[in-house]
């Protein structure tokens, strides 16, 4: 009974020591194989010790237990940073920084050598930190609105300079807000106001200006009329006028002092006569009469 019991004990332990064989090489086995997400570039470490092979996306095979594969992250990135500094003016200007950066994917193992995987802390914020400072410092308060995105650029170029040593890349580069002190807003409204009135004053002035030379030539063209129509005017055209409308009769009555409204035209018939002698038209016959036979027709 105690040579079964033997027997039984060995087939046991040849049982456990082939799962544990199987889970070994299963472990060896898993260790062995390793994968690379998308957009991601693997850094060998080999004991820790950085190899200059970046392996791709994909499953790779690695030795296990001593080998270990970190992932670095190659698609775009975003960072945002605020950022105070001073102006040329010495104006305080207050800034928010958005950016979009890439780790290319040959850089991988040495970006990771030398800075490691915080590189956004150590690298692109203090980096876009000192050019804005550097930037803002060439421009006044004024220049750094109107002239906004040669300031973009200026900073895209110098922080280009600066990163693309470790390995980084610059894809998109913006400026979200330039904030100035309320003591500056308040002024930069107050100029704003002023200007808007001066230039409403000075188009009110144009506006009088051109309304008084329309009036005065309006005023030289009317005089200019009269003066012309009055030469116009000249006694064989009052006399013509006065025959036009003339009906041919003689007034009814007239007494008193009335016969100083009529109109003795015969000297003008008399200078038209004189200023046209080849016409031989009769004479047209004076309507007017004298004040005597105005005073007989009045006692009848």
């Amino acid at each position: 009974m105690a040579e079964t019991v033997v027997v039984g004990g060995r087939k046991t332990g040849k049982i456990i020591g082939g799962v544990i064989a199987a889970a070994a090489v299963i472990i060896v086995a898993l260790n062995s194989l390793t994968s690379v997400e998308a957009g991601h570039s693997g850094v060998v470490l080999t004991f820790g010790k950085v190899s200059e092979a970046v392996l791709s996306e994909g499953l790779h095979v690695k030795v296990p237990f001593i080998q270990q594969i970190i992932q670095i992250d190659n698609r775009v990135l975003k960072a945002e940073v605020d950022c105070s500094s001073a102006s040329k003016d010495l104006q305080t200007v207050s800034s928010t920084i958005a950016l979009n950066y890439r780790v290319r994917n040959e850089a991988s193992a040495r970006i990771y050598k030398e800075v490691g995987p915080s590189y956004e802390s150590v690298i692109i914020t203090p980096a876009i930190q000192e050019c804005v400072k550097a930037v803002t410092a060439k421009y006044t308060a004024e220049q750094l609105i109107t002239e906004r995105q040669q300031i973009s650029d200026q900073m895209k170029e110098l922080l280009n300079e600066k990163i693309s040593g470790y390995g980084l890349e610059l894809e998109i580069f913006n400026i979200i807000a330039f904030e100035f002190t309320e003591e500056y807003n308040a002024a930069i409204e107050a100029k704003q106001t002023a200007q808007q009135n001066a230039l409403k004053a000075e188009q009110d002035l144009q506006r009088i200006k051109v309304e008084a030379e329309q009036t005065v030539a309006q005023a030289q063209a009317e005089a200019e009329a009269y003066r012309l129509k009055s030469e116009q005017i000249t006694p064989q055209m009052i006399a013509m006028e006065y025959i036009d409308k003339w009906d041919g009769k003689l007034p009814a009555v007239a007494g008193g002092d009335s016969s100083s409204m009529l109109i003795d035209i015969s000297e003008i018939i008399n200078e038209m006569n004189t200023a046209a002698p080849a016409k031989t038209a009769p004479a047209p016959t004076s309507p007017v009469t004298t004040e005597a036979v105005s005073e007989e027709t009045a006692e009848e």
